[in-house]
């Protein structure tokens, strides 16, 4: 048993991420990116009753421009993954990691009352969960 304290998804996610519309084209949305070292974008919901999705940028590489297609008439819902896993922001990074590997996931994500507040990835939960904090 270690002593170990508990570290929650929270307190190593980052806050600053990209929420665009499912109807924007793939051009136009990666344009429209803040926060390009996030290399995601978390897909709007239509309303409430909806989903969030993503799209990695290994999608644009591997649906779009692998494939030869032009950014411009390509829309994000056609690349996007959909439902998508998200997490709670007092789940603990051990848990979160787990959930990632079952799920084969690099990042998504948290999601408070229904609203995304940050997103995590496994660089997150290592290098500011295991490295700063203990």
């Amino acid at each position: 048993m270690t002593d170990k304290r508990r570290v929650t998804v929270r307190e190593v996610m980052k806050l600053q991420y990209d929420l665009v519309d499912g109807m924007m084209s793939v051009q136009d949305a990666l344009q429209a990116m803040k926060y390009k070292n996030n290399k995601s974008l978390i897909v709007e919901k239509r309303d409430e009753n909806d989903e969030y999705g993503m799209v990695l940028i290994s999608d644009v590489a591997t649906k779009v421009l692998a494939l030869d297609k032009s950014p411009k008439r390509v829309n994000i819902y056609e690349v996007m993954t959909k439902p998508i896993v998200t997490v709670d922001p007092e789940m603990d990074i051990r848990y979160a990691a787990r959930l990632f590997d079952r799920y084969d996931l690099s990042r998504t994500p948290v999601v408070e009352n229904g609203k995304v507040i940050g997103i995590v990835s496994y660089t997150d939960m290592v290098l500011k969960g295991m490295c700063e904090i203990n």
